[in-house]
């Protein structure tokens, strides 16, 4: 089983001050220490680097670099995945579903990866198992 590795998961293991700190330190302990293959993609990556330093700042980001980063494995977007997304987007039409849950999506159907690591709900709406 190969669990996806969402934004809002690794903004959770880095702000303590987040309401999911503790709960998401512990999976990510466990999901390291059980040797679950983890994944993430750039869209993800972007978004979270821009949180993080925007709300954290530059240390934070040096952290998910160096010591979270490496153990995850990140799938490159391609133009195929982006329309595939960017279809998504429009056709939910709907303002709080952003364009990189929905490559997301498209990603993970492809890869077969039916596991979240999120606190985002729209990831369990659309079918997909979450982690908590």
């Amino acid at each position: 089983m190969s669990v996806l590795v969402d934004t809002s998961a690794f903004y959770a293991i880095l702000d303590a001050d987040d309401g999911n700190h503790e709960r998401a330190k512990h999976l990510w302990s466990q999901l390291v220490t059980q040797r679950v293959p983890l994944f993430c993609n750039n869209y993800i990556l972007v978004e979270t680097f821009a949180l993080v330093q925007h709300r954290l700042g530059i240390e934070a980001v040096r952290t998910l670099q160096e010591d979270i980063l490496p153990i995850v494995t990140i799938h490159w977007v391609d133009e195929s995945a982006h329309r595939a997304g960017m279809a998504g987007l429009l056709t939910a039409a709907r303002r709080h579903l952003s364009l990189v849950d929905c490559v997301t999506f498209t990603l993970m159907r492809e890869l077969g990866i039916r596991t979240a690591f999120t606190f985002d709900p729209h990831f369990r709406a659309q079918g997909f198992c979450c982690i908590p």
